[in-house]
């Protein structure tokens, strides 16, 4: 297992920062640190995005390991690699990108569905996938999924929230993408970052005591 993602399988959440203005960039990256969050995900799709990842990854050096999101195209993944991102995270299968990652270091967790897509995708040298849109799909979806493909990590994205998170990881997933659950936009327009924090902390807590369990 390739080093970032063995982090991953230990911190086992993804917090992704989407359409969230420059301003409150920066306060919501160290309120999500503060809390004990590692992995960072910026969306391309956000005003600022490539220099969200630059900052954050200057300023976070060796805490918060920072990716980008929402990554469509080759052009977007260099321009994010370029900007310092650690890995790239797609919604879909781009296999271009999942080459782009192996010929440069990179990590790359593309966005499946399907069985096909799974393993296509980790045929082309993807070393975990994204189980998207997973707030459909459910964690019922993933158990039956990993049972003929259990050598493949997969990271469940979209609906999970601390009632479900535990079933989820039973379910077989080795880690989380959380969005509006845990980046809630309404806190972060408020100024509310303590509250963000106590938000990311008792998410970090529910990992550390499912597998403690």
């Amino acid at each position: 297992m390739k080093k970032l993602l063995e982090e991953l399988s230990r911190e086992k959440i993804v917090a992704i920062i989407r359409g969230i203005d420059e301003a409150n960039g920066d306060r919501t990256a160290k309120a999500l640190a503060d809390g004990g969050i590692v992995f960072l995900e910026v969306t391309l799709n956000t005003d600022g995005a490539l220099g969200m990842i630059s900052r954050f990854r200057e300023g976070y050096a060796g805490k918060l390991r920072i990716g980008a999101g929402t990554v469509l195209d080759i052009g977007q993944a260099k321009e994010a690699v370029a900007a310092g991102a650690e890995y790239l995270i797609s919604p879909n299968l781009d296999e271009e990108i999942v080459y782009y990652g192996a010929e440069n270091g990179i990590e790359v967790w593309p966005g499946t569905m399907t069985p096909t897509e799974i393993v296509k995708a980790y045929k082309a040298g993807a070393s975990a996938v994204k189980v998207f849109p997973f707030a459909s799909l459910g964690a019922a979806y993933l158990k039956e999924i990993r049972a003929p493909l259990n050598h493949i990590p997969m990271i469940a994205t979209g609906g999970v929230n601390l009632g479900n998170i535990q079933s989820v990881f039973d379910a077989g997933a080795v880690a989380v993408g959380l969005g509006g659950n845990l980046v809630d936009k309404q806190l972060i327009a408020e100024g509310r970052f303590e509250e963000l924090t106590a938000r990311a902390r008792a998410f970090a807590e529910a990992v550390r005591e499912g597998a403690g369990a």
